[in-house]
């Protein structure tokens, strides 16, 4: 279908183009920390007015155009060196008129430096040797037991010493050849695993911390590992088994929730309803309309049932093991019970461990985010701490320590808390020629503290601020020497200034001058009106159907606009004698209400009926309450019907409100028909020109219906009307007007600017960089 296309930048595409550039460069080589000497005065290939540019300069924007842009769009060297021009000649007009001394500018820039100098303060080469040791271990899934003796993260040395001690000597009990089991349930403070003799199932990476993932994938089966430390204690693990890794699995599933005050009537109650789904699905009922009508799993019902794909150590054993045992998509299990209640699974997709050239980013990203970051924060500090030489005042670290109190465990210290003025003003460290108060560090503790675990001592909380404290400022420091120690940056950083000011100048001179000066776009139109020629065009309707019986299915289904879907709503129970909408519908309510926001073109039949004995208005009643109840919910009166029948209404239940979906959408046709099984319709339309599409192209453009087969399908072609050539009206085409009245502008405007500016280019360091 013809619509109007703007191809008009503007300074929010400019700044979204940027941030994917920022995002992109992940994959950029380490800043180096080499300090870059002096060099030698570059040969000037350009220059504008008094300003030179280096051969150096344009030949390495060149390169990188050449390797990041887009293969169809690249440009030989001469077509990128007049691009090259244009572009130094309008920032060159930026700085005329001060837009690079603005505020505004100043923020802009600050922010797209810290963006950009995340990826030059990363060590890369720690993250990626991460990144492939979990790839490694996701390989494999380990089973692994653990006891836990607890010590708070930042407990006093004397108390982090004592469970030491203590997971020690367990250890040596398990080594000696005790069993693990007793131990962990006679000793283990993991209350969920200790019950469980320690057990933690089967997991992969990023299933538990890194210290106790590392642990169990580095102690060989049957090996018992020495005390492992984390924020939570001590861990003693013991590996019982490793296999290799099952893969991912996707499954949808049918949910009765289990009411954990469910006494046995209950939950024999509930188990009897599971099987009688089960015993649905066994006679050939469909497993999604099942999904709908039975399912308490609020997320999923509208869906399917479909879960997110997942691997071993996501969910409970028993869901786990019931999933990857389906091995045919579309097969389905028995019912099982977890401690969420009663599931039926249905196999939708299993596939293995990607490699590693397709997680790699993945991976990356979630290396540096859980707790493997605190591994890397430590490993900077270190590399800052070596390349800075740090000198610390230690009788005022002392002195500031000695300030911690119960307060700052609770998150609630004030840097006020040192009143000394004395003290506030000495240096607690000096690092890069730069000093740093205990002003300063206060601030920044009072910020930063957060509540801490039980048994924190607040002198550790302390301690542990203060070297946050440190790494943070080598890290500010390392990031203001970023231009001196890597020409990368510096010269990306100097890309995107240009890009920033080119873009305001475009704004001005350009993009909204072509959108506003509506005179000016129509002289164009008229001067250029044989150019915006439409062609002959058919209103067409292509159907693609499995097979004859699919091809007679929409056909009817699309007999009377709105399209009846055959799909219903889960419907709303009334009590007797009442209109108000009961407590315990409020769900179907919501589902229907999320059904109609997810489906824009979705209209709903709302169908009320009253048992014997009940008034005639009952029925009007409940149905003018579901109604209201959607409208004030914000769906509009015109995409409800309602159909009020009496006392001749639900067979079995005449007090329900039920609901019929149709649609304005030949798209949601397609879509009620695919949901019974894939692929069986594809529905297009809209208006064609020739070579759009291969059906309409094989037969003589004239209102009529053609059916041909197509291989293992049947193609309906039904052309609706046919449009003969004709010349497009302004509005038509002004979005071409508009890109050409742009080019217009922007030619002007740079003739302007070649005045202002003569341009003097070097012809010898240009054939030298041609040959």
């Amino acid at each position: 279908m013809s619509s109007l296309t703007l191809h008009t930048p503007n300074r929010f595409q400019f700044l979204a183009l940027t941030t994917l550039l920022l995002a992109g460069f992940s994959g950029c080589k380490t800043a180096t920390t080499t300090v870059q000497q002096p060099a030698p005065a570059q040969p000037v290939i350009l220059t504008l007015g008094e300003r030179v540019f280096s051969t150096d300069d344009f030949f390495q924007s060149f390169t990188k155009n050449q390797t990041n842009g887009d293969s169809a769009q690249r440009t030989d060297i001469k077509e990128y060196f007049d691009l090259y021009t244009n572009m130094k000649l309008k920032v060159l007009a930026a700085e005329s008129v001060g837009n690079d001394t603005t505020e505004g500018f100043r923020e802009e820039m600050t922010t797209y430096r810290k963006q950009l100098a995340q990826n030059y303060l990363m060590d890369k080469s720690a993250i990626e040797v991460l990144a492939n040791e979990a790839h490694q271990r996701m390989q494999q899934e380990v089973n692994a037991s653990h006891i836990l003796i607890s010590v708070a993260d930042e407990a006093l040395p004397a108390d982090t010493l004592k469970a030491y001690e203590e997971a020690l000597a367990i250890q040596k009990r398990a080594l000696a050849g005790e069993d693990f089991a007793t131990l962990a349930g006679q000793f283990s403070k993991d209350a969920n695993s200790a019950a469980k003799g320690g057990n933690l199932g089967y997991f992969t990476a990023f299933a538990t911390v890194y210290p106790v993932e590392t642990a169990a994938y580095t102690t060989p089966v049957g090996g018992i590992s020495a005390p492992i430390r984390t924020r939570f204690g001590y861990h003693i693990i013991n590996v019982n088994d490793r296999r290799s890794s099952r893969g991912k699995v996707q499954v949808a599933h049918i949910l009765l929730r289990l009411s954990p005050s469910a006494d046995p009537a209950g939950q024999q109650a509930l188990k009897a309803r599971i099987d009688a789904v089960y015993d649905r699905l066994q006679k050939g009922e469909s497993f999604e309309m099942l999904v709908r009508e039975t399912s308490d799993d609020a997320t999923s019902r509208n869906n399917g049932g479909i879960l997110p794909m997942f691997e071993t150590g996501r969910n409970v054993p028993a869901f786990e093991d019931a999933a990857f045992a389906l091995t045919t998509p579309g097969s389905y299990s028995k019912p099982i019970q977890t401690n969420y209640g009663w599931h039926i699974l249905k196999l939708v997709a299993r596939k293995p461990i990607e490699s590693y050239t397709e997680l790699a980013p993945a991976l990356r990203q979630k290396v540096v985010t859980d707790t493997r970051a605190e591994a890397l924060r430590q490993a900077s500090d270190k590399r800052l701490r070596r390349e800075y030489a740090i000198t610390e005042n230690k009788n005022t670290l002392a002195a500031v320590l000695a300030k911690a109190d119960s307060n700052l465990v609770q998150g609630k210290w004030k840097a006020v808390s040192i009143s000394d003025a004395d003290l506030l003003n000495k240096s607690l460290f000096s690092a890069g020629n730069q000093a740093f108060t205990v002003q300063q560090f206060a601030q920044y503790a009072q910020q930063k503290q957060t509540p801490r675990q039980p048994g924190a001592a607040p002198v550790v909380v302390m301690q542990r601020l203060y070297n946050r404290f440190v790494g943070d400022q080598l890290m500010t420091i390392e990031e203001q020497n970023l231009d001196r120690k890597s020409p990368e940056f510096r010269a990306l950083l100097t890309e995107i200034r240009d890009g920033v000011l080119l873009s305001e100048m475009m704004e001005q001179n350009v993009w909204e001058r072509s959108m506003t000066d509506s005179t000016g776009q129509k002289k164009h139109y008229e001067a250029n009106k044989d150019r915006y020629k439409q062609p002959e065009r058919a209103v067409a309707v292509i159907v693609e159907a499995a097979n004859e019986n699919v091809l007679k299915q929409v056909n009817e289904m699309l007999k009377t606009s709105p399209y009846q879907l055959r799909r219903a709503g889960a419907s709303v129970t009334f009590g007797p004698g009442e209109t108000a909408i009961p407590a315990n519908q409020r769900d179907n309510m919501y589902q229907l209400l999320v059904t109609m926001v997810r489906n824009p073109d979705y209209l709903v039949e709302v169908s009320g009926a009253h048992a014997a004995g009940e008034a005639d208005s009952v029925s009007a009643g409940r149905i003018r309450s579901v109604v209201n109840s959607l409208t004030r919910s914000g769906i509009a009166l015109t995409r409800i019907m309602e159909k009020d029948n009496k006392s001749f209404g639900h067979a079995t239940n005449p007090q329900q409100v039920t609901f019929q979906f149709f649609s304005t959408s030949k798209q949601d046709v397609a879509k009620a028909i695919n949901a019974a099984k894939p692929n069986l319709v594809t529905i297009t339309e809209g208006i064609f020109t020739r070579g759009i599409n291969a059906y309409l192209d094989a037969f003589p453009w004239k209102p009529t219906t053609t059916t041909t087969p197509d291989g293992n399908k049947i193609v309906q072609t039904t052309v609706l009307r046919v449009e003969p050539p004709r010349l497009k009206t302004f509005n038509e085409a002004r979005g071409t007007v508009i890109n050409e009245y742009q080019a217009i502008l922007e030619k002007q405007w740079l003739a302007t600017l070649r005045q202002r500016y003569p341009v003097k280019v070097n012809d010898a360091q240009m054939r030298k960089l041609m040959k």
